[in-house]
């Protein structure tokens, strides 16, 4: 399974030639207790993914989830309890951290993304702008937030963008491409940046506009010209700060690269409270 490589690697980089520190000073006999608490206000995610990391250290580790993915959680709760050897907890510590931190980043600007978009009824979905080999989890930590997912992988549906256009020539001759091999049952999104290449896209038969890069004045514009005849998506430049001032032009959709790429982490915190 892709979240079983995705933890061997990680551990790998931690322990491929050992603890010095722990492994001198500890030994199979020191038990003891942790509990990982947040530090501030988040929405939890990474859990399942912080239990295989323990496990996978020590299979003989307690792993006692207080919380639950997609929990809000307040600064100072704790939302997991780890018994076993210390020996075995230290040397997973940070990389669990590491998965939760990250994805409980995603998870909350997720949420707060979200709740501007159904505010004016328009989806907020992620894009594929995801840190290498941890996209499946991320994508997770989104959905987990509250938003959706756009195309996880590059086979997931047709996505016509500038690139394909220069090559092929035109929007109009890379829309006949894909229709003459793939047929008429998967949808077709084109990518434009301005009115002439929205109506180019609606006169080959888009199913999908993508309005790359707009303002929201272009975009209203825009909307005029297509007409409920395409589903349409905003991508390009949408951030935390004029998130709300696109979901006022009402597209039906707003792709956002911010939920993934530069979300900050947020922060929780390993402590041994028992040991013996």
């Amino acid at each position: 399974m892709i979240i079983d490589k995705i933890v061997e690697l990680a551990l790998l980089e931690d322990l491929s030639l050992g603890d010095i520190t722990s492994d001198t000073i500890f030994s199979d006999a020191t038990q003891a207790k942790a509990v990982i608490v947040a530090k501030e206000n988040l929405v939890l995610c990474g859990m399942d993914t912080a239990r295989q990391v323990f496990l996978a250290v020590d299979d003989k580790l307690i792993f006692n989830a207080l919380k639950k993915d997609g929990e809000l959680i307040k600064k100072g709760e704790k939302v997991v309890e780890i018994s076993g050897t210390a020996l075995s907890i230290l040397k997973a510590e940070r990389t669990a951290l590491n998965f939760m931190q990250r994805l409980s980043g995603i998870a909350t600007a997720a949420r707060e993304y979200a709740a501007v978009g159904k505010k004016y009824g328009v989806m907020i979905v992620d894009t594929r702008k995801t840190q290498p080999g941890l996209r499946r989890l991320e994508k997770y930590a989104v959905r987990v937030g509250g938003a959706r997912n756009h195309r996880i992988s590059l086979a997931d549906s047709v996505m016509i963008k500038d690139n394909h256009i220069a090559a092929a020539g035109s929007i109009t001759k890379a829309v006949e491409k894909i229709k003459s091999v793939i047929g008429h049952t998967p949808k077709i999104e084109v990518e434009t940046t301005n009115l002439e290449e929205v109506k180019e896209a609606l006169a080959a038969g888009a199913d999908i506009i993508m309005l790359d890069n707009m303002t929201p004045a272009q975009i209203i514009s825009c909307k005029k010209e297509i007409n409920g005849r395409a589903l349409i998506e905003v991508s390009g430049g949408v951030n935390k700060n004029n998130l709300e001032e696109y979901c006022k032009a009402k597209p039906d959709v707003i792709s956002m690269g911010a939920l993934t790429h530069s979300v900050p982490a947020k922060d929780l915190s390993l402590k041994i409270v028992q040991y013996k």
